[in-house]
C-alpha cells in the first residue's frame, strides 16, 4: 500500500485497499466506484489523543481560516507525494464552487468551503435603494408565507392577531402602511403601531423598540403561528453606519471589487452596493425585478386607461363648451333684440338726446367707411365677383366634360331598347314554361 502511489486509475479505478486504509480514502475508494477513491491514505503513527486529521497539538498556534484555505488550495501536505497537487486542484474546484471540505494536512482539520470564502467565483455586486424612513416612523416589515391576495382579504384578521400579540393593549393600534407581493408566494406587510396617551395625544412606537419586542422568543413563536416568517426594521442608516458599511468589504468579497463597485455606483445618494453570493441570491433578485416590472407595467396600463378616459372627457367637454358658446351667442342676440324694442317703447315721444346724436354720428361714420370704394365693402364686392366668375368657369368646364354626341346618344338608346325587348321576351318564355310545369303537375296528380 505504501508503494501504490497512483490515483487509482491503473488498478481498475479505485480497487479495494488494505484493511489499514482509512480517512479520506475509505469514504471514496473502498466501494469500488472509482473517482477520487485511489488516494490510499495510510495512517501514520498517531500520538496519543490525535486523530488522522488531527486535533491540534497542545502548544501549537491555531492557523487562521484564510491561511487554511490558501494552504488547501496551493500546498496541501496530506499525502506527501504528487497526489497532493491533484488534491490542491480538487480543493480549488470546491473553493471556486463554494461548497465542500478542503483537506490539506494530517495534523489540522479540514477547512469548510462556503460561498462566502474569498475564492468563490459565483459572486457579484448589485445595488439597492438606501432606506429613507426614520426610526420615529416606526415602520417594521413582516414577511408572510402567504399570497398577496390572501393577505389583502385577511388584512383585518392579521391586524387583530398582531394586536393580540402586543398584549391586546387598548392604547395601542396596529396600522398597515403597505402590502407588496414577493417571489415564492410570499408577501411583505409594512406595519406601524400608534400609542395613544390618556390626554388624547398619540405617537408612533419607534421601529427599533417594536422590532426588539417582536424578536423575543415567545413573541416570535406567536408570529410564526400566524404565518410571519421574519421581521426587519425599515430605518435609514446614519452617516457613520453608512461610512462603515462602505469602507469594510463584506465577507468573501474582494476589496478591489468592492472599491470598483463603489466607483460604479450610478447614484451614491440613493443606492448602496450589495453583494450577491450564489445562484440563489441572483435568482431572488431576478424574480424581484421581474415582479417589480410586472407591477410597473400594471401601473402604466392603469395610467394609460386613465389618460384615455380623460381624453374622452376632454373631447366631450370641448364639444359642450362650443355648444354653450353658440347658445350664449343666440341668447345674447335675443336679449339685444328685446332691449332694442324696450328702448324704442321707452323713448317713444321723446326728442333725440345728445348722447343718441353722438351715437348716430359714430354709426354714420362707420357706415361711410364701410361703403368707401377702397374699404371693406369694395373689397367684398371684388371677392364676390371673383367667386361668381370661378363658379361660371367651373360650370362651363363641367358641361363640356360631360357632353355626349347626339349620334352616340341615339345608339345608346337603341341598345338599351334592345336589351329591354330581350328581357321582356325572356320573361314571357319563363311564364310559358311555368304554365307548362303547372299543367304537367296537374296531370300527374289527376293520374295518381
Amino acid at each position: 500500500n505504501t508503494q501504490n502511489k497512483g490515483f487509482g486509475f491503473s488498478s481498475g479505478l479505485g480497487t479495494g485497499t488494505a484493511a489499514g486504509t482509512g480517512g479520506f480514502g475509505t469514504g471514496l475508494g473502498t466501494t469500488g466506484l472509482g473517482g477520487f477513491g485511489g488516494f490510499n491514505i495510510q495512517p501514520t503513527q498517531q500520538q496519543q489523543g490525535e486523530s488522522l486529521f488531527g486535533q491540534q497539538q497542545p502548544g501549537q498556534p491555531q492557523p487562521t481560516q484564510l491561511y487554511q484555505q490558501v494552504t488547501a488550495l496551493s500546498a496541501p501536505t496530506l499525502l506527501g507525494d504528487e497526489r497532493d497537487s491533484i488534491l490542491a486542484k480538487w480543493n480549488q474546484l470546491q473553493a471556486y464552487w463554494g461548497t465542500g471540505k478542503g483537506y490539506y494536512s494530517n495534523n489540522n482539520p479540514a477547512v469548510d468551503f462556503t460561498q462566502e470564502n474569498p475564492f468563490c467565483r459565483f459572486k457579484a455586486v448589485g445595488y439597492s435603494c438606501v432606506p429613507v424612513s426614520k426610526d420615529e416612523d416606526g415602520l417594521v416589515v413582516l414577511i408572510l408565507h402567504k399570497k398577496e391576495a390572501d393577505v389583502r382579504v385577511q388584512q383585518q384578521q392579521l391586524v387583530e392577531s398582531l394586536h393580540k400579540v402586543l398584549g391586546s393593549n387598548q392604547t395601542l393600534t396596529v396600522n398597515v402602511d403597505g402590502v407588496k407581493a414577493l417571489p415564492s408566494d410570499q408577501t411583505e406587510v409594512i406595519i406601524y403601531v400608534v400609542e395613544r396617551s390618556p390626554n388624547g395625544t398619540s405617537k408612533r412606537i419607534p421601529a427599533t423598540t417594536l422590532f426588539s419586542y417582536l424578536e423575543q422568543a415567545n413573541i416570535k413563536m406567536q408570529l410564526t403561528q400566524i404565518g410571519v416568517a421574519m421581521s426587519v426594521t425599515r430605518t435609514e442608516l446614519s452617516p457613520a453606519q453608512l461610512k462603515q458599511l462602505l469602507q469594510n468589504a463584506p465577507a468573501g468579497v474582494d476589496p478591489i471589487i468592492w472599491e470598483q463597485a463603489k466607483v460604479d455606483n450610478p447614484d451614491p445618494e440613493k443606492l448602496i452596493p450589495v453583494p450577491m453570493v450564489g445562484f440563489r441570491e441572483l435568482l431572488r433578485r431576478l424574480q424581484i425585478q421581474e415582479q417589480m416590472t410586472k407591477q410597473h407595467q400594471t401601473r402604466v396600463d392603469i395610467i394609460s386607461n386613465d389618460i384615455s378616459e380623460l381624453q374622452k372627457n376632454q373631447a366631450t367637454t370641448v364639444a359642450k363648451i362650443a355648444q354653450y358658446k353658440r347658445k350664449l351667442m343666440d341668447l345674447s342676440h335675443r336679449v339685444l333684440q328685446v332691449l332694442i324694442k324696450q328702448e324704442i317703447q321707452r323713448k317713444s315721444g321723446y326728442a333725440i338726446q345728445v348722447d343718441e346724436e353722438h351715437l348716430r354720428v359714430q354709426l354714420d361714420t362707420i357706415q361711410s367707411e364701410l361703403n368707401a370704394p377702397t374699404q371693406f365693402k369694395g373689397r367684398l364686392n371684388e371677392l364676390m365677383s371673383q367667386i361668381r366668375m370661378q363658379n361660371h368657369f367651373g360650370a362651363v368646364r363641367s358641361e363640356e366634360r360631360y357632353s355626349v354626341d347626339a349620334d352616340l346618344l341615339r345608339e345608346i338608346k337603341q341598345h338599351l331598347k334592345q336589351q329591354q325587348d330581350g328581357l321582356s321576351h325572356l320573361i314571357s318564355v319563363i311564364k310559358d314554361d311555368l304554365e307548362d310545369i303547372k299543367l304537367i303537375e296537374h296531370g300527374l296528380i289527376f293520374r295518381l
